[in-house]
């Protein structure tokens, strides 16, 4: 009898762990009860300095107003390009960090890979969220952004006029770090430009 190769076991046995833990608990689904429907949003501002300096922190500030009727449950967004996950091919690392998040948005944090949480945002209201990162690779980067009014369910956020509501910010990070220096009086750093 001829054994398959270990790879398509590994692939035999995720699968079958996978039935296996979508059958466990009732039939209710996981996203039951989760947001449904369409929320207006206005994205005030998607700002990300276009040139950057390697080791010099920059901030990425995203500002999302509810331009809509109904309070958005759970405004969240995706923010793509901090990590080259597709390093693998010029790398020997699949996956390399092109900015160091110093510190993201306040009380954002989600499980969920490049996804912040910035709760729920009555109608009117704005949300402005700031990423603090620090770039460590030098070259030309885009990061992507995407808005949706949950983590999960099919709920889904518009522009006014119906466009999804996301965008591109093209960086280009300078192999230079910024010049900076040691201030004697007070022992901060200060940077030059």
């Amino acid at each position: 009898m001829r054994r398959a190769p270990p790879n398509l076991r590994a692939c035999a046995a995720a699968a079958a762990a996978v039935l296996a833990f979508a059958s466990c608990g009732g039939s209710e689904r996981r996203d039951a009860g989760a947001p449904k429907g369409t929320y207006t949003v206005a994205v005030k501002r998607a700002t990300f300095p276009s040139e950057q300096h390697l080791a010099q922190r920059s901030a990425l500030v995203i500002a999302v107003r509810n331009a809509g009727e109904e309070t958005i449950p759970d405004l969240s967004v995706v923010v793509r390009g901090f990590t080259d996950r597709m390093g693998g091919a010029r790398n020997a690392d699949p996956t390399r960090d092109l900015w160091i998040v110093d510190r993201g948005p306040a009380r954002a944090a989600t499980a969920l890979a490049d996804t912040w949480a910035a709760g729920r945002l009555a109608p009117g209201d704005t949300a402005t969220l700031r990423w603090d990162v620090t770039p460590v690779v030098a070259g030309r980067h885009e990061l992507t952004y995407e808005i949706a009014p949950a983590l999960a369910g099919s709920a889904r956020a518009v522009l006014a006029g119906g466009r999804e509501p996301q965008g591109t910010l093209a960086v280009r990070v300078l192999d230079k770090p910024a010049r900076a220096r040691v201030d004697p009086r007070t022992g901060g750093v200060r940077r030059q430009e």
